[in-house]
């Protein structure tokens, strides 16, 4: 590849990057008119979110494994049709259960993106360029998830758009990137005789996805003690159980033991997990923050949000340069965990009647050690793995990174709801003359306009409070990211790898 092609492909897969990274969240403040339209249930909100996550966490380590063995081009220009094609499909969607099917396909090809992107990078540049280029990925990354809700309501806003938009928006610019990529993205080809762990790679999505179609349809759908959540759960750990079985009998395992007995890579993965529940909340309930607890519309809650997405663009760009000039990433990765504490704790302590002040500083607080610290976890565990692993280091952390999210929408959701749920019961009875409203889910948005002033109070209130009390659920898992953080030992960056850059050409 010469200079031009780096910089070229390079812009193809920051361009793929965004694209798949904006498609996991646009939807967000589309739901209530897409159900509407589609005339679906409320049980079906969450499944059309969590489709793309749990197709994205199950592929992802086979997409790893797959580029440790074949062409990395190849299996790019396959993750990015795939998910094109999954995303056109969304768009012309009649039903419910289409709309979920093609989000699953959708998230196939996006899980493939998330880990052949980041593994197609770090093979075209060294340890301490990684750094600088990390820093451009997580940024775009980061902008892209964080701006997809109030994205996706000023599609849903406007009249000559609607709903479908927030999928085909993207779709010329990912056939841009598969035509620039196709050109461009040429990349050294590993072969090995091992056959890929088909077996490991089935039991482990299927068993997860079992756990979490468990945990988010029990208290909803069935009881929690009843015989069908019993058999889901006991089949979900069933199926992992087998995983473990598969995984220590196969020659080539998705998940190899290799990299798992890394420390660094262990402690990066735990981290990983807390940052993803964090970065959830942020997506999915400042959203719902903004717009019913303190009534602003979908296009002024985008504007609330900047402060959390300026953050986060100071925080990836500022130690990406940083770590590229010495080399050392651990102090600005502790750093960033400490900030995701602070600004997660002083979020859990917001209400209907907070000053935007506070709300803006703690956005930015939390925007800056997300920022910092998803970019640095992935360079430290890219750092510690051997160059033949490189794939499935990357894939793996990307899997319990996806596999964080996914829980966290499943998890903090059932939460959410019950605790919204019992707010507002409390609160109408204290208010005489009104009645309870039955069937209020955090995945139905109440019309506030609707609602009479003393119901509107009482429904306001109760979002500003489960707001705050998923944020300081997630505070928890923040600590215990610093805690892992706090115990990574430092290997240096250093420039020893070739790099494609170095090769400049006449032209």
């Amino acid at each position: 590849m010469t200079h031009r092609q780096v910089v070229q492909a390079m812009s193809g897969l920051l361009l793929a990057t965004f694209v798949s990274a904006l498609s996991g969240t646009i939807v967000a403040n589309a739901m209530p008119r897409i159900l509407a339209d589609l005339e679906g249930r409320q049980s079906q909100y969450t499944w059309i979110v969590a489709a793309h996550m749990l197709a994205a966490t199950a592929s992802g380590p086979i997409w790893g494994k797959l580029a440790d063995r074949m062409s990395k081009r190849l299996l790019v220009e396959m993750s990015l049709s795939t998910f094109v094609v999954g995303t056109v499909l969304c768009g012309v969607s009649t039903s419910p259960e289409a709309l979920i099917a093609f989000r699953a396909v959708q998230g196939v090809g996006s899980g493939g993106l998330l880990v052949l992107v980041q593994v197609a990078r770090a093979t075209l540049v060294s340890p301490r360029e990684r750094a600088r280029y990390v820093s451009y990925f997580s940024a775009v990354a980061t902008v892209a998830m964080l701006a997809g809700p109030p994205l996706g309501g000023l599609v849903v806003d406007t009249p000559a758009m609607g709903w479908r938009w927030c999928f085909w928006i993207g779709t010329p610019f990912a056939i841009f990137a598969l035509v620039v990529l196709h050109r461009t993205l040429h990349l050294p080809v590993t072969r090995t005789s091992t056959n890929v762990d088909w077996r490991g790679a089935l039991l482990i999505p299927v068993g997860i996805g079992t756990i979490l179609l468990w945990v988010t349809m029990a208290g909803n759908v069935f009881d929690w003690n009843s015989w069908m959540s019993a058999a889901l759960a006991g089949g979900g750990l069933g199926l992992l159980a087998g995983a473990i079985m598969a995984e220590r009998r196969a020659q080539d395992p998705i998940v190899p033991s290799t990299i798992l007995r890394v420390r660094t890579v262990r402690l990066a993965i735990t981290a990983a997990v807390g940052v993803s529940v964090v970065m959830i909340c942020a997506m999915l309930f400042l959203a719902q923050y903004f717009q019913i607890a303190r009534g602003y519309s979908p296009s002024q809650s985008g504007l609330l949000l900047l402060p959390l997405i300026v953050g986060s663009l100071i925080g990836t760009t500022v130690s990406g340069q940083l770590i590229s000039r010495s080399g050392r990433w651990k102090r600005y990765l502790a750093t960033s965990m400490v900030l995701t504490v602070a600004g997660t704790a002083a979020l859990g302590a917001i209400g209907n009647i907070s000053h935007w002040m506070l709300v803006g500083s703690a956005l930015v607080v939390l925007g800056l050690g997300l920022g910092t610290g998803q970019q640095n976890l992935m360079l430290a565990v890219q750092n510690s793995a051997p160059d033949g692993d490189l794939g499935s280091a990357t894939s793996t952390l990307m899997f319990f990174r996806s596999l964080g999210e996914a829980a966290g929408v499943s998890l903090l959701g059932a939460l959410f709801a019950a605790r919204v749920t019992s707010e507002i019961d409390q609160g109408l009875a204290r208010q005489p003359g009104t009645e309870p409203l039955s069937g209020l889910q955090s995945s139905t948005i109440p019309e506030l306009s609707s609602l009479a002033e003393p119901v509107r109070d009482v429904v306001q209130s109760a979002y500003a409070d489960a707001v705050g009390m998923v944020f300081l659920a997630a505070s928890a898992l923040a600590v215990l990211a610093l805690a892992a953080v706090a115990f990574i030992r430092e290997t240096p960056l250093d420039n020893s790898s070739p790099s494609l850059l170095d090769r400049r050409s006449a032209d």
